[in-house]
């Protein structure tokens, strides 16, 4: 076939409708939905429909600019009250763990390398090179698995999974470019301990200090602008977005730490045009997913993998089982509050994906010997944690019960009430029977919307509650106001409590 824009667009297309088939089927099945689009990739090349991508500059771009809108839109969807009680094991996991993985690994491989020494030949600089690139949990990936899959999870588990794949990124990064910095160098390569260190401190602190500044600068600019074409204000975050990375780089911060904070900085403050701009991410969001698998997944040679698919099964199974779950047991020693079975469970949540991937294009760009087989490898690893780990999360949260029955309906039934009116919105419970005229409720508060099995009800006075019911609350937001919602609150948990003890 001849590859005109129409071909391609046809051909595009086709693979499109395909990807989001299977990966509904996948779903169905427990299979991680990114998994599918990476193995829908790998079906369309070289060694299936013989569709031929091998541009690694081009994927590390498309990986880029997806990466970065995945990571604003996971801080935009993370709020202060969640991440204030997990902030210090989740900042020691992401980078502290991320080191602790990264050593523990790299001497792993260094270790084993020499009973696979017929596949290639590690010096031990390089075996912490490969270790590097997978040393972060993928930010993609934990965040599509834990919130498709329909349970919640105890002890502020979920914010402190998703804080630490949103915030180990940088980490991974810098690790791996020191790492590609010393091999280029040779043997005359100057390492010198205290250049590392500076580098980290510039790279974290420009990026917490530009994610912070330049959070609140968007914030004043989407307020103040005032566009008549309301559409344009989810066009004008998509390209602050862009330039909170590019501008933070550009002074040698990490961007990607900068995209996260400014997204947690904007998602926590009131916004115009908010639930559009929620709305364009989240599509957004799935459309660079996709695309970036996709890519990913053209880019591999499975045949290239055979060789070497040994050796990377053994890497991910130590990964899996000894290198993450050491890393964070470590770690979270000074953290007495953390249950053994919390922990057991961070450790299972150590997806890789496509940052791993992402970051095993770098050696092959920047011309370091030996970087495909870095790619492959960390591919290999990749595949091998989306099927023994993806498949498996709620499973393992079930075994150590730490999962909780999570709510389908989406936060506040999907009613949006403008910032303006300055009112709240509250979702309970019905414990005991009752016509609404009689049900108690704070002064000033109002049942907006009822959910009884699915189906929703305007209410009146004659409306009679029935257990289980869930109703929407709204209330004008005031000192008064807040000290009845705050009784109500405590009402209703000593509600909970008595029916759970009955």
């Amino acid at each position: 076939m001849i590859f005109t824009a129409e071909n391609v667009l046809l051909i595009g297309s086709v693979i499109w409708f395909v990807s989001i088939i299977l990966s509904r089927t996948g779903y169905r099945f427990g299979v991680p939905v990114l998994l599918v689009f990476l193995l829908v990739g790998m079906l369309l090349g070289v060694d299936g429909l013989g569709i031929r991508f091998d541009n690694y500059k081009h994927a590390q771009i498309i990986g880029m600019v997806a990466l970065t809108i995945i990571l604003f839109s996971g801080g935009m969807d993370t709020k202060f009250k969640d991440i204030k009680p997990i902030l210090g094991p989740g900042v020691v996991l992401s980078t502290i763990g991320v080191l602790l993985t990264t050593l523990f690994t790299g001497v792993f491989i260094y270790v084993i390398s020499h009973a696979f020494s017929h596949v290639i030949q590690i010096p031990l600089t390089f075996a912490f090179l490969l270790a590097a690139t997978m040393s972060s949990t993928d930010s993609a990936s934990v965040f599509n698995i834990l919130r498709s899959q329909k349970m919640g999870l105890k002890n502020k588990l979920q914010p402190l999974l998703e804080f630490e794949s949103g915030s180990n990124d940088p980490m991974a990064y810098m690790l791996t470019i020191v790492m590609i910095q010393i091999i280029s160098g040779g043997e005359t390569a100057d390492v010198e301990v205290w250049r590392i260190i500076l580098n980290f401190i510039v790279q974290f602190g420009f990026g917490l200090l530009f994610g912070f500044g330049l959070g609140k600068v968007c914030v004043w600019i989407i307020n103040k602008i005032d566009l008549q074409n309301k559409s344009l204000y989810p066009m004008l975050m998509l390209g602050l977005i862009f330039f909170i990375f590019a501008f933070t780089d550009r002074f040698s911060g990490n961007g990607y730490l900068a995209v996260y904070v400014a997204g947690i900085v904007m998602g926590n403050t009131k916004l115009v045009e908010n639930k559009s701009i929620s709305s364009f991410l989240d599509g957004i969001v799935w459309f660079v997913q996709i695309v970036m698998f996709l890519v990913l997944g053209l880019l591999v040679n499975p045949h290239e993998m055979f060789k070497i698919a040994l050796p990377a099964l053994i890497v991910g199974v130590f990964v899996i089982l000894v290198g993450r779950p050491l890393a964070v047991w470590l770690c979270l020693i000074p953290f007495k509050g953390i249950e053994k079975k919390a922990k057991l469970f961070i450790s299972w949540v150590g997806l890789r994906g496509a940052a791993p991937i992402i970051f095993a294009t770098y050696p092959v760009v920047e011309g370091v010997p030996g970087g495909e087989f870095i790619f492959n490898m960390v591919f290999f690893i990749t595949l091998t944690s989306l099927v023994i780990q993806g498949t498996t999360i709620p499973k393992v949260a079930n075994m150590l019960k730490l999962s909780t029955e999570k709510d389908d309906l989406p936060e506040n039934f999907g009613v949006d009430i403008p910032e303006e009116l300055n009112t709240i919105l509250q979702q309970q419970v019905v414990k005991d029977e009752a016509y609404l005229k009689d049900y108690p409720l704070p002064e000033g508060t109002l049942v907006m919307i009822v959910e009884r099995k699915g189906k929703f009800i305007v209410p009146n006075g004659k409306l009679f509650l029935r257990k289980n019911d869930k109703l929407l609350l709204i209330s004008a937001r005031n000192d008064e106001t807040e000290e009845s919602r705050e009784t109500f609150s405590l009402l209703d948990r000593i509600s909970k409590i008595r029916s759970k003890n009955n």
